[in-house]
């Protein structure tokens, strides 16, 4: 029992730890811009074709889905409101969140990692470098301004993947309609929910990846395990996030 206790409680203690350390150093100089820039292209530009696809097939889907159920019951012209809320609440944070954990978690834990087991990071201590003021911060903060970004890039072509099956293919609403509604469908409390979730996802999402990268051991083969484990937990955190940020802005 205290085998599995530890097993959990001492990875979100290292997470605490490392994540203090890591805000801690956006107030300390030197500041790495040259790492942030080179990440927030790698994350950014490098995850935007994925984004894109998954955002236009998603907001087609739902479209899909909702076109002809609402038509039955003579509420066609709602397609655009029911896509929107959803997209901007819900599925463009939450699959951009999942697709760039599953995509630059991994990339961050493996890239750590095996600086980790060639000792590399030892070395940055031996020349007097802190390694999470050079490795971690930067990436955190990169992640932090990049994921909002991409899910807005991911609303956007959604709304546009909803209407391409809406008006053009199935023809249950005019195109007029469908952006007015789409659009007045949307209050600032949508809008919060859309871009603070991303927000606190990179910041989640960076973090987990260079913990598990900060923590390999084992040579090559714990550089993979690192990477599954990030991802994993990545993931999990982003939905036990996406609830308690649905519990906040549910009470306002």
């Amino acid at each position: 029992m205290l085998e599995l206790l530890n097993a959990w409680i001492g990875p979100f203690q290292e997470f605490l730890f490392l994540s203090g350390r890591a805000f801690k150093n956006l107030l300390r100089r030197p500041h790495y811009y040259d790492d942030v820039y080179l990440q927030m292209d790698i994350i950014g530009v490098g995850s935007l074709p994925i984004v894109l696809l998954t955002g236009i097939f998603s907001g087609a889907i739902i479209a899909l889905q909702m076109a002809r159920a609402l038509n039955t019951y003579g509420a066609s012209s709602q397609v655009g409101t029911i896509v929107s809320l959803t997209l901007v609440r819900e599925l463009g944070p939450v699959l951009t969140a999942l697709l760039v954990a599953g995509r630059n978690a991994s990339g961050i834990a493996s890239e750590l990692g095996s600086m980790k087991v060639t000792e590399q990071i030892d070395a940055m201590r031996a020349l007097g470098t802190d390694p999470v003021q050079k490795l971690v911060t930067p990436r955190l903060t990169a992640m932090a301004l990049m994921l909002p970004c991409l899910t807005v890039v991911a609303d956007a072509v959604g709304l546009f993947g909803a209407y391409l099956v809406s008006v053009p293919l199935l023809h249950v609403i005019s195109g007029s309609q469908y952006w007015s509604s789409a659009w007045r469908a949307l209050v600032l409390n949508d809008l919060g929910q859309g871009l603070g979730k991303p927000f606190v996802f990179g910041m989640i999402i960076s973090l987990i990846g260079c913990l598990y990268g900060l923590r390999t051991t084992g040579g090559t083969q714990g550089v993979g395990r690192a990477t599954t484990q990030a991802v994993v937990a990545a993931s999990i955190w982003i939905f036990f996030a996406t609830f308690l940020i649905d519990k906040i802005f549910v009470n306002l």
